[in-house]
């Protein structure tokens, strides 16, 4: 699945009136809620990984034991 932001016009951000930087200052697209690619899949996948493990809630983990 694949869109583009309203404000982008070829790399320029309407709303800020600066190039486009997803997720810079201003930006409406939050970076904690999207995932933008570096376009590489093998770099995405590893980012991805890295986020997990460090999503884990260790006092919970603890408590659950």
């Amino acid at each position: 699945m694949g869109w583009t932001c309203q404000h982008d016009h070829k790399g320029y951000c309407k709303l800020l009136k600066k190039d486009c930087l997803p997720g810079m200052k201003g930006c409406i697209l939050k970076k904690s809620e999207y995932i933008f690619s570096s376009g590489s899949y093998e770099e995405d996948k590893k980012r991805d990984d890295e986020k997990k493990e460090q999503d884990i809630d260790f006092a919970a983990l603890a408590k659950s034991n």
